[in-house]
């Protein structure tokens, strides 16, 4: 089904996208990778293009072109934005996968399954609904393509927070922010409240093999996925992990000593904060398994993506010397 078949990923240079080629490759597959970042390939079947993407961009690197299937990586903050670039894809692939994220749903539903009501359905926050610039946006192009190209060969995806050595994220916290901390308080300070709810978390590993595997299956069409493992981790398991293998202390603490260490969660991650890692985020996957054909023993534990993970960024550092 994959060999041979060549797929563009759009922005693919990423967290994700590395995944996604890597598990193509293996594959059988040819994949071209437009991204930003400076890479190398070391294989005659994967393509890099060091490009800025705009629609200018893929009408001139498309025209003449055609692939089997097309990834496309870029977050849309409007849906006029989106709607030339769709056009102008679905015409160029035989099955398209559109990057939602799991972030559109709402706090309805544990677990959380697809048909799961999302944030824009049922909110009645009219500051958040004018002025929130991510999970409104994804679900308005959802809701775009469910309306205006139904019976297309396009398929959504709903990543959860997906870790490589390019991202660590713990609750609210990336990479950096996690050294700042501990650097600055001895300690990473994380409210009591969320020490059991569960954690929309995987390894970039397992969720680009589910998103590489949704590829070239009609019945995939014009339907959307959460992607995860659903190991369900809760965010104390998660904050357990960090502190073996990263060596620092994690101290749970009132929600008020929380913000004034990390103020930002009032301002510029106030909704990230207050509609999604407020939730607990225990996934059911069993649409997405049945689409794919994966299992459970498929996936790489969370301890374990971390593991590897931190010898990659070793690595990586090694060979910048």
């Amino acid at each position: 089904m994959y060999k041979n078949k060549k797929v563009l990923l759009i922005a693919g240079g990423g967290t994700l996208g590395t995944y996604v080629g890597r598990e193509l490759l293996e594959k059988g597959a040819y994949v071209d990778v437009i991204c930003l970042e400076d890479r190398v390939s070391d294989c005659e079947r994967l393509t890099f293009y060091k490009e800025n993407v705009s629609l200018a961009f893929l009408t001139s690197f498309l025209d003449g072109r055609h692939y089997d299937g097309i990834v496309n990586f870029i977050h849309y903050k409007t849906v006029e934005e989106y709607k030339p670039v769709h056009e102008l894809l679905i015409g160029k692939t035989d099955h398209l996968i559109f990057l939602s994220s799991y972030r559109v749903y709402a706090n309805e539903e544990v677990p959380v399954t697809e048909k799961a009501p999302r944030l824009l359905d049922v909110t009645a926050d009219t500051e958040f609904l004018a002025v929130e610039d991510y999970a409104l946006p994804k679900a308005r192009c959802e809701d775009f393509l469910n309306e205006f190209h139904k019976g297309e060969h396009w398929t959504v995806v709903r990543p959860v927070i997906s870790f490589s050595h390019r991202r660590f994220d713990l609750f609210v916290y990336s990479d950096n922010e996690i050294g700042e901390q501990v650097e600055k308080y001895g300690a990473l300070r994380l409210p009591a409240w969320a020490q059991e709810l569960v954690a929309g978390i995987d390894w970039a590993g397992n969720s680009g093999k589910l998103i590489a595997n949704l590829l070239f299956k009609p019945q995939t069409y014009g339907e959307a996925y959460t992607v995860s493992s659903a190991q369900n981790l809760t965010w104390r398991e998660v904050a357990d992990i960090y502190n073996r293998l990263f060596g620092f202390r994690v101290e749970w603490c009132s929600e008020e000593d929380f913000i004034a260490v990390y103020p930002c969660v009032t301002t510029y991650k106030k909704w990230l904060y207050l509609y999604d890692r407020k939730y607990s985020r225990r996934i059911d996957n069993r649409k997405i398994l049945a689409a794919t054909g994966l299992t459970d023993a498929d996936f790489t534990p969370i301890e374990a993506g971390l593991r590897i993970e931190l010898a990659n960024r070793d690595a990586e550092k090694m060979e910048s010397k």
